[in-house]
């Protein structure tokens, strides 16, 4: 039995399976580039916090 042809398959919107396939792709990379930067941005405002709480330990101390 012969494997479809990728290329020949249309599917929804008319985009072929490559198509498809490569914009999946894409879209996988984008996400995963954006929670990396959701993850870093979350690291600093905990290290801030931290500097925060231990100016404002210190501050009243001579």
């Amino acid at each position: 039995m012969e494997k479809p042809d990728p290329d020949k398959i249309k599917g929804p919107g008319g985009l072929t399976l490559r198509q498809i396939h490569e914009q999946v792709k894409l879209s996988t990379v984008r996400d995963r580039e954006e929670s990396a930067q959701d993850k870093a941005e979350q690291a600093i405002s905990r290290w801030q916090r931290f500097t925060r709480y231990i100016w404002r330990k210190n501050k009243g101390k001579p």
